[in-house]
């Protein structure tokens, strides 16, 4: 039997991951089998635009993982037992020699948000679109949260529908950060939509009539929506592993687990130091990179190979502003503003070309065509 490689969740990490490394381990006795709970993959930097009533392409994970060896199972991971290599999925269990865990994250939890509305899965962003389908003229809607998601959904929903009176509610200053000259933007936009904002504002928990901030204040609506921040699926520190508060598993430089080196974990799901010794960000422009690096490095161990030297960086923020406007902010490599930025129509354009490419660098094998194989060797495999 040769090397089982197994990987949980087919996202923008793992679905790079999965491609990558087929295409690092051509031509090898390597078993590689995928799990992921749904049959298609999910553009979750569209998740605002679905809630707010758009209809977006599928993309079948089969058709994605085609002319590849990866195996597909559709499944929900309920366990991983990591001192017994073993993952339960619907019931099933699944035996692997190293685990790569891509399972990412869901909405942060907070008192109240079972009552309210989010956007942060499909099923969730779905229910949110027949609630604004039904929801009348002059409903109050309050989005609570002012990071990227929360900016996303309050202008999305103002342009799709003007009829409702929208606020968006951030424990800080909007956009605070952001370049001086995107600031400025994004509230110009706001102002424009007619989206009223509440700063300095802190929730504490939520009700079916709205959010209650710290000092006991009830923000009233009829459609209170929750975009308060994520946090990691719980099932790896569950098995383990060892895991930061937020819940996302502590890395070393290849991605694999301080505590499991057996076991890599990339995108959300890891925590790991980036750029400046700063912490990766939950995001797209995080997960892809860990997913190369994991898989480069696991390739190389199993071929006797000298891993590639990838490092993740980061180039630019790009905000949705509702269908007709946006604003990128470009940053340092380590996540900091810089002056420039993009507004306007361009910044449409732009922020439009990074979704597709984003679908597209998830079906092909980057950042480069690798070499064939080496016939695989057990003496790089990751120890216990």
């Amino acid at each position: 039997m040769g090397h089982r490689v197994l990987m949980l969740g087919a996202g923008y990490a793992g679905l790079t991951a999965a491609r990558r490394l087929a295409a690092l381990l051509r031509r090898t006795d390597t078993e590689i089998t995928l799990i992921n709970d749904r049959p298609d993959f999910v553009e979750r930097l569209r998740l605002h635009q679905v809630a707010a009533g758009q209809d977006l392409p599928s993309h079948d994970l089969a058709d994605l993982l085609s002319g590849t060896s990866v195996r597909l199972r559709v499944a929900r991971v309920s366990a991983v037992d990591a001192e017994a290599r073993t993952v339960v999925a619907d019931g099933t269990a699944f035996a692997y020699d190293t685990l790569v865990y891509a399972l990412g994250s869901a909405a942060a939890p907070m008192p109240g948000a079972g009552d309210v509305w989010n956007a942060a899965s499909p099923a969730a962003a779905m229910r949110l679109r027949d609630r604004l389908a039904r929801a009348g003229a002059g409903e109050r809607v309050l989005v609570a949260g002012g990071g990227l998601t929360g900016i996303e959904l309050a202008t999305e929903i103002a342009e799709s529908r003007p009829d409702l009176p929208v606020t968006l509610a951030t424990g800080g200053e909007l956009g605070d950060w952001l370049a001086p000259a995107a600031q400025r933007h994004l509230r110009r936009r706001l102002h424009h939509l007619g989206i009223r904002t509440r700063e300095g504002v802190r929730i504490e928990r939520f009700t079916p009539d709205g959010a209650v901030t710290g000092d006991g204040t009830l923000l009233a609506a009829d459609l209170p929506i929750a975009a308060t921040g994520f946090r990691a699926n719980p099932i790896a520190a569950a098995a383990g592993l060892d895991a930061a508060p937020s819940g996302q598993v502590a890395v070393d430089a290849a991605m694999r687990s301080l505590s499991h080196p057996d076991v890599y974990v990339i995108g959300d799901a890891a925590w790991a130091n980036g750029p400046g010794g700063r912490p990766l960000r939950m995001s797209c422009s995080s997960g892809m990179p860990t997913a190369w690096i994991a898989a480069g490095d696991l390739a190389a161990r199993l071929t006797d190979r000298r891993p590639s030297r990838l490092r993740v960086r980061y180039f630019h923020q790009a905000i949705s502003l509702g269908r007709s406007d946006a604003v990128v902010q470009f940053v340092t490599a380590d996540d900091r503003p810089k002056r420039a930025v993009l507004t306007g129509p361009a910044a449409v354009r732009y922020k439009e070309a990074l979704c597709r490419t984003g679908v597209w660098a998830v079906a092909h094998d980057l950042p480069a065509r690798p070499k064939p194989a080496k016939r695989p060797t057990t003496s790089g495999l990751p120890a216990r």
